[in-house]
This record gives structure tokens, sequence and C-alpha cells, in this order.
């Protein structure tokens, strides 16, 4: 398939596996048909590169992760993702295609290119060896024979303990092998010369780390091995089609997310970590922790793409990787941690009277506390008498540090004095004929009731204060007067749709605690007062939502507005809907909203009104998409193709609880503050933009709102003050508190560039590029974005190679930050994603909706949705006694990690599937599906049946377990082995080809190596 689908096949390979089919003029390389194009071994006449640099003997650093190839008869891809070092070759039929290749050369089979001209074979004499008493010494085996192999295994280490090499065994030979190694004494760093023109010295006083590699071995392909032998230990199928590489590479010894993921888990599942201000990598966005505020705001608030800021800008441009943070305001706190303190107004220490910001410990005291010193605008602010307080020791910390929250915590909440008016429910109920006829107005009435009587009943001031309005619309709008104080409820219809006036205020918004009754009857009543409902062919998109802010706006209240839509959406304008647009430079007059869309939602920002959008029957939209407006007050879409099926209903009544009980606040305006030597450069998420990108308003936000934040430099860092981000943002409760809640977060800063390289995450830098291409989907071309996104990941590698590691780096090796080795995975995902990579099944609608999803998931989220969890049932259905489901261990996302005799499940925040081989056990299905049959099965979207099994007891909770964990309500799947719906599956096994054409995780690899390299050149 094609990476964009269009009139005007391309004939490249780059096309069919979703690769760029252009290149920056002398940089990049494109991946092209033949071998020859790729410069598979560099020609003769190019320049030595590295020829004194390769003949030193740097020291590698400890977040380096190195594969290692060789000009031999093999190829070697070595890494040290989980500290391993694994080995793979080439198949012989892409060897003969290498050769074939050479126009008149004998060219190695599929060696990656060296720099130097010409083949060369590895040099152990290049890279030093082990030495016990130079605990970071490069580490390299010397060049073994032909008939000897050598890997370094990998096992439980501390961070201190020293790396040791082993010798693998023959086949059928247990690992028990002695350590090897010789001690070498490294050399001089020396300054190189970047070819982007800047330059790196080498000899800073940079902690050293230890380097693996690698020596061949010949004797048989390594693909044979890699597919069968490992194979038959793990106990799984060999790899499919779609998991292969082109070039014989096995994915299995790549670097591996999960395994970074299950690192990371074990370091930190279960403990606490300490954040203060220049605190060090925090846990993982998906790792599970317990946050301690000690002056550093929460991980899970505010993460910084890098915890080292270059201090010069031309150092952050040489990185190639984005400056700025990931803000999460609203961000959900673990059971264990303390909630975040609350101060009131006049209690609480005034910030800097200059620029705003919010007091906080970024701030420094002088004069024995009479002043404070702001590192946002780098000016002295005089403290009030009222909050005066001496300061104590050489660092001029405040006695009464530790009494106020705003001295010594990165989070607090300040309560204002001024109280805003209560958040408000509104039910917009669609009475069309339509919706009588189809049963569904009953059915909504009944299950809005249920739910407004369970909120009655629930204790506590928060549910007792909610205000309910009901307002029923066809091709008129029906307003209910429910004041308690009359006989029974009014209703008044207006017909005038373009300029609605309220006919009164009173009664139309009323306490849940008072009214209950009422509200009853009137849903009660519903069905029967519109029966002689307008027959209308469609109702416009903006009716419901003008009426609802109509009088919210009367009322002077923010609030949620609930939409139940059943009739067919009208909308005048912005009505494309050939998903062939997407293959063109039209992709903008898609995902871009109308102007009377963005017209209309900013008035509900300035209102503070929320939409959610209930679509309750299958219709085709096209490109009349409903979701703009939602989504851009911080709202959702949930669309059902009918509520006649279980599965359907089940959903619904779950979506409609979690939308009405999540914690909201309204009317948010976020202002982001940043040291005086840095800018906000740009703001990316769901929201309507403004005129300044560090001052963003929200009509609503909820846990998951997240905003990615750019930053660049306006002059050099002081590295001694460091860096400080603020976050100040103000909202109204649902009760009418009017509270700021402030975030700030402190970082290091340094010179070197390999600080910045060794302080990055890969979770963190997905999210900030997924928010930031996604919505530059709205003005660029998807291929732009696409070859941008490669443009990126390809020069950052380039420059960590050329200024984050040794010199002694071959040519044939990739170099991978430590931290960093699930990026190319991630972006590779990223890239091929539905939003930038259309299949030809891929409909308007589905990626509109796909987009605007994904925006507005945190960083755990993100990471989740472009890397699922694949997780094998095996643990979660052996009877342990246990009554929690358990998750077994997650495994490669790709097809050769699935067992035809075993179940697995793939989750990610918008699907689950329940995968099920052939060779399952009939025991295991007739427990879990009530039948022992294999092909009576059901397949697709379904629902287990409700058994007393063991089995389906515990797959059923751990479903509903992970499933209250997300946003929505999600569908689940059920995959067969073989059916029509494993390209669903396909979709979300990322590392393998995917379906729309989009590269696999081995051959995207592949030529992000080749690319780098050739940077360099």
């Amino acid at each position: 398939m094609m990476d964009v689908p269009s009139s005007n096949q391309r004939q490249a390979w780059a096309g069919q596996n979703g690769w760029s089919t252009t290149s920056p003029p002398a940089a990049l390389c494109s991946p092209l048909p033949t071998f020859h194009r790729l410069s598979v071994g560099s020609p003769s006449h190019h320049t030595p590169c590295y020829s004194q640099q390769q003949a030193s003997h740097h020291d590698f650093h400890k977040d380096c992760t190195t594969f290692s190839n060789t000009n031999d008869s093999h190829q070697d891809f070595l890494h040290t993702a989980d500290q391993s070092m694994q080995q793979m070759t080439p198949s012989p039929q892409v060897s003969s295609m290498i050769q074939a290749a050479g126009t008149g050369k004998s060219i190695p089979p599929c060696s990656l290119p060296h720099v130097n001209g010409g083949t060369q074979l590895f040099d152990p004499q290049q890279t030093s060896f082990y030495s016990p008493h130079i605990p970071y010494q490069v580490v390299s085996p010397p060049l073994q024979a032909p008939s000897t192999r050598q890997v370094i295994l990998n096992g439980p280490q501390s961070l201190h303990q020293n790396h040791l090499l082993y010798s693998p065994p023959l086949f059928g030979q247990h690992v028990n092998q002695s350590p090897l190694g010789t001690s070498q004494t490294p050399s001089e760093g020396a300054n190189i010369k970047s070819p982007l023109g800047y330059s790196s010295n080498h000899s800073s006083p940079i902690e050293q780390q230890p380097q693996w590699t690698l020596s061949p071995h010949s004797g048989g392909t390594m693909k044979e091995f890699g597919l069968n032998a490992a194979a038959q230990e793990r106990n799984i199928t060999p790899q499919s089609p779609n998991s292969e590489s082109r070039y014989g590479l096995d994915p299995e010894l790549l670097p591996s997310a999960v395994k970074v993921m299950a690192e990371d888990r074990a370091e930190w599942e279960g403990k606490v970590f300490i954040s203060e201000p220049f605190s060090r990598l925090p846990p993982l966005a998906t790792t599970s922790c317990v946050v301690e505020d000690r002056g550093n705001a929460s991980p899970f608030a505010i993460r910084s793409t890098s915890y080292c800021v270059p201090c010069e800008g031309q150092t952050a441009l040489l990185s190639r990787l984005p400056l700025g943070a990931l803000v999460t305001p609203m961000a959900h706190q673990l059971a264990g941690e303390k909630s975040i303190p609350l101060c009131t107004e006049a209690d609480c220490v005034e910030g800097c009277a200059s620029c705003g910001a919010s007091m906080c410990p970024a701030m420094s005291w002088q004069d024995c506390g009479q002043r404070f010193y702001c590192p946002f605008c780098g000016k002295l602010s005089e403290v009030k008498w009222q909050h005066y307080q001496p300061t104590k020791g050489a660092e001029g910390v405040r006695v009464d540090r530790d009494k106020r929250p705003e001295l010594s915590l990165g989070s607090y909440e300040i309560l204002r004095s001024q109280r805003g008016e209560p958040a408000a429910l509104l039910l917009a109920i669609d009475v069309s004929i339509s919706a009588l006829r189809g049963g569904h107005l009953e059915f909504i009435t009944q299950q809005i009731q249920t739910l407004l009587n369970s909120l009655h009943r629930e204790s506590g001031e928060l549910s007792a204060d909610i205000r309910v309005g009901l307002l029923t619309y066809d091709s008129r709008i029906h307003l209910y007067d429910l004041s308690p104080d009359l006989s029974r409820p009014h209703m008044l219809v207006i017909a005038e749709k373009d300029d609605l006036q309220l006919p009164l205020r009173e009664g139309l918004l009323v306490s849940i605690k008072d009214c209950a009754g009422i509200i009853d009857s009137v849903l009660q009543l519903l069905p029967q007062l519109c029966a002689d409902s307008d027959d209308s062919s469609g109702v416009p998109m903006e009716l419901p939502v003008k009426a609802g802010l109509a009088v919210l706006q009367g009322l002077g209240c923010p609030g949620k507005l609930l939409i139940f839509h059943t009739a067919s959406l009208i909308e005048s304008e912005h009505t494309n809907s050939s998903s062939g647009f997407f293959g063109t430079n039209k992709p903008k007059s898609i995902f871009q909203p109308s102007e009377a869309t963005i017209s209309l939602a900013k008035e509900c920002v300035r209102q503070g009104c929320g939409v959610h959008l209930f679509v309750l029957s299958q219709q085709d939209v096209g490109g009349a998409w409903p979701g703009h407006i939602p989504y851009l007050t911080g709202g959702a879409l949930h669309a059902y193709s009918h509520l006649q099926g279980e599965m359907d209903r089940e959903r619904f009544i779950s979506d409609l609880r979690r939308t009405v009980e999540t914690d909201t606040g309204y009317n948010a305006e976020l202002r982001i503050f940043v040291s005086k030597d840095l800018r906000v450069s740009a703001c990316y998420g769901l929201f309507v933009p403004g005129p300044s990108p560090r001052h963003v308003t929200l009509a609503t936000l909820d846990r998951w709102t997240t905003l990615a934040v750019e930053l660049a430099h306006t002059r050099p860092l002081d590295e001694t003050r460091g860096v400080a981000i603020q976050v100040a943002m103000s909202y109204v409760s649902e009760s009418g508190d009017r509270r700021t809640r402030i975030h700030t977060l402190t970082l290091r800063c340094s010179r070197h560039l390999q600080d910045t390289f060794r302080h990055c995450q890969a979770q963190t830098l997905l999210t900030f590029y997924c928010k930031k291409m996604y919505c530059a989907a709205l003005e660029r071309p998807l291929q732009e974005l696409r070859e941008e996104l490669q443009t990126d990941i390809t020069e950052a590698l380039a420059s960590y190679r050329k200024h984050g590691c040794s010199a002694s780096v071959s040519a044939g090796q990739l170099v991978l930050p430590q931290h960093l080795r699930a990026l190319p995975i991630y972006m590779n995902s990223l890239r091929k994603s539905e939003v930038l990579l259309p299949g030809l099944r891929s409909s308007v609608h589905q990626r509109l909706q796909q987009r605007c999803q994904v925006l507005g998931m945190d960083a755990c989220g993100t990471a989740t949705h472009f890397y699922p969890l694949l997780q094998p049932l095996v643990s979660a259905v052996t009877e342990d006694g246990s009554d929690t489901p358990q998750q077994g261990e997650a495994l490669r996302c790709s097809s050769a990690s699935l067992d035809p005799t075993g179940l697995y499940l793939v989750q990610s925040p918008l699907t689950v599937l329940l995968w099920v081989g052939t060779q399952v056990p009939a025991c295991t299905l007739m427990e879990l599906f009530n039948t022992g049959c294999f092909s009576s099965l059901p397949s697709g979207e379904t629902k287990l049946p409700v058994l007393q099994t063991p089995v389906s007891v515990r797959v059923r909770s751990l479903i509903n377990m992970l499933d209250s964990q997300t946003r929505c309500t999600r569908k689940l799947w059920v995959v067969k082995q073989g059916d029509t719906c494993e390209e669903a599956l396909q979709r979300h096994l990322v590392e393998d080809k995917s379906p729309n054409g989009g590269a696999s995780y081995a051959d995207f690899l592949y030529h992000l190596h080749i690319n780098s390299v050739r940077l360099l050149q």
C-alpha cells in the first residue's frame, strides 16, 4: 500500500512503507527502490570523516545504547536497550540483492554504511575493554574467530555493579561462561566540529559511561536463529510476514518499549519519588508511583521534555530535541499522596508585582526577607508588612518556610475571596419524530431519571447543590419552567432560531435537592408531550448549542451542556467528505472547523460552557462532523450506532455517568511563566487559540486535559540559577468557588549537550510531538508533517552520535541515548497513525474523532495509544485463589508475540481487543464463552457472557478494572485468529507493517541509522 493514497502513484519504495519520498537538500537520504541508491557501504570517493576519531579511545556515557554491525558476511545490530547484546543478520535473499545492486563493485552483504571510505572490518583496537578497576571504561570484546560468538546477557544489576562479558553457548548449551575482558586507558577527548556549524568539546568533565559491543560470528545465518531457536526458547510461533524486516533484522532483538516500561516499574512502582528542585528524571508517565512534593510540582502535573535545559539557544537547536513541557493542571492524585493544600487569599504571600507570577520556592529572598527576586522577570518585589518574616542561614530561607505551602511546595491552591456562580447541568433532548419512533427518547429519559435520582440520594454538599435545567428541541426550542412554586411545570416554545431571546429566567435552573420530583414528572411526560413534534428532515448542529448557551448566559453561570441527539445533523458549509483529500494538500480544509463553528465555540469558552454531544443513531455526517464544538470546549463527542443493542445501551449509561460525575473546572485561564531568559513560543492542545501562547482560556477542563508548551531561548541561561516554569490556573469550581492552582517546576541547566540527551524521556517527547503535529494538521499537509518527524528524529540521533558519545563509535553502530531507546518505535507509530497516514478504509469521521481524542490525552494515555499493551491472560485465568484480576507481563506489540494456544488482551485508551488463538483449549473457551468450539465463537464487537466460572469472573473483572481508568467507555472486540476482524488488531500491532502502508519498526530503525550516518558524511 502507498504511503499517501492518491491518483499519482509514486514508484519509490518509500511510498510503500510510510516513508518520505523527498529529502532535505544535501542531508537525509530517502530510502529508494534499489540498494545501491541506499549506498550500503560508503563509496570510495567519500572523504573520511571519522578517521582520527575512530583511532582514539573515547569513553561512552552511561545513557548510551549502541548497535554495532560489521562488514563481514553478517550484519550485527547490537544494542543495550535492556543492557544486553544481541545479533541479527540479513537473510540470504537480502544479501543477494545487495550484491546484485553493486554496479561492478564487491559490496558486502547488508552491512550498514561506514563513513570512512570503502568497507572495513571491525577493529577491536578502536575501543577499550572492560576493566574492574575502571568502572566507566569502554567495553568491547576482542574480535573472535568465526566459530565463536560473544554476547552480554542481561541480569538484575545495580547501578554501581560492574557489567561483565559472557560468551554465549552454542545451540543446546547452557549459559555458564566466565567473564572475559582486559583493561585499557581511555584517551583524551577532542573538539569535533559539527556539520551543522557548531562544535562540542568531548574533554568536558562529563561522567563517562560503560559501552557494550559484540564481536561478529559466522556459521549459519543469524536470521534463522532469531526466528527459530529464539522462538522455541520462548515457546512462541515464528514471526508472521508483517513482523519480518525487509533486511532480515529480527525485530525481537531491537530495543523494546515494553522492557523500558517494565524496568521503570521495577524501579519505581510501590516507591516514593521525591520531587524537589533540580531533581533527577522522574518515573515514566505509565508508571504508577507516589510523588512527594518537596518544592517541585509532581511530574504528573508538569513534565519537562528535558530535565536539564541547555544554557545556550544554539546548543538547544543542535540537539534537535524540542524544549518544552507537558502541563496537566488538574492531574489526578494517587492514593497515598497528600492532597494539594488550599490557602486563603488573605493568608497567602503575594507574588511578583511586576510580572504577576505567584509565590513559589523558586523566589529567592534578600534584605533579611524584606524583598524577593523573581526568576520569571528578574526584578525585586517588596513584601507587605502583614506577610513579613525574617530569613535565616546563608541561603536566606524564611523562618516560616515549612509552615507556608507557597514557600515550600511546588503545587498549592489559593481560594479567592470573590465567589462565582455554581455550575449548572443543562440537558438538551432531541424530541423529533426520529427520536420518538426509534424509542431513543423513552430510553434517554429513563436513564436521566436514574442518574439524577442517584445524585440526589448521594450525601455531600456538592451533589446536593447541583442545579439542573431541561430543554427539548426539534425544529423549535422548548424551555421548561421547573420552579417549585408552580402547581405544574410550564413549557415555553421558541420558534425564532436566529436570535434566541429568553422569555423568563426564573425556574430554568433549579436545585436537584428541591425539585427532584418535578424533574422526574417532566421526564416521564416528555414522550407524550412531544408526540406531535415537527417532522423535520434534519436539525442544524448549532441549534441546541445556541439554546443551551443562551440559558447559561441569561443566568450568568457556567455549566455542562449535555445534548442527546438522534435526528440527522445539517451544516450549511464545510461539507467535504471524500477521504481522498487526505492524500493531497487539502486535508487542512477538512480538519479545520468552519468560521461559524469557531465563533460559537468562542462564545461557549467565554461563558464556561462545556458541550457534551451524544449522537444516538448511526448517520453519515461526512464533512458535517459535529465534534468540533464539544472538543474545543472541553467536552466530548459520544457516537453510537443505535441504542437498540445491549452493548450500546450499557456504554451510553456508563458514558453519561462519567460525564456528569467527572470533577471539572470552569472558566479556566492558564498563565504560563518561564525564566526571564526563555519565552513561550507556542502552546498545543484542544482549545481556541488566543493572541498569546502564554495565556490560554478554556471553557472546562478535567484530570486528563493536557497542553504542550514549547519554549525558546531569548538569551543564554545562568547555569547557577537553573530554569523555572510556573503554570497558574484560575478557575471556578462546581460549587462556585474561585480558585487559583499553581504548579512550579525548577530544572537544572547545563552547557554540555550530553546532559540534555541524558535527561529526556521518550514518552514525554512522543506526547509533545503528537500534540504539535496534530495541531499542525489544521494548516499543513500531512506528508509534510511525516517528513518533519522523520527529519527531526534523524537529526537528533545524528547530533547525539556526533556530540553525545565517544569518537570511537564506528560508522556501523547505531547509538541511542539510554532513556530514548523507545523513541524510534514511538515516532514510527506516530508517523503511521490514522490521522497522519490514512488507510483505504479510514473515514473522515473516524480520523477527526481520533485526532481530538488523542489531543485530549495526558502523557500516559498518549504513550499507551501509540504503543498498546499486549498482555497474555495466562496469569489472569490461573486458579491461584486471588479474588483480584492479574495482568500478565506485557509483550511486544507484534504478531510474533501471539501464540495460537493463548488468549491475549490488547488495550489502548480507545479500544480493547481480546485475541483468541485457534489452539486455545476447549475447556478454557467453555469457561469464558460458554462454547467449546472455536468456529462458534463470536467475532467483532461483542460482550462476554456472564458466567460464574473462575476464568469468566477474572477476565471480566480485569476488563472492567482497566475500563474504569479511561476517559470514555471502550468497546470490546473479540478477534479470532484468521478472522477478517484481525485487521482491527493489525492497526494496534505497531511494530509490524501497518494495513495503511506504514513501515515496520525494524525497517524504520534501519533507515534511521542510514540517514543519521549520511548526515555526518
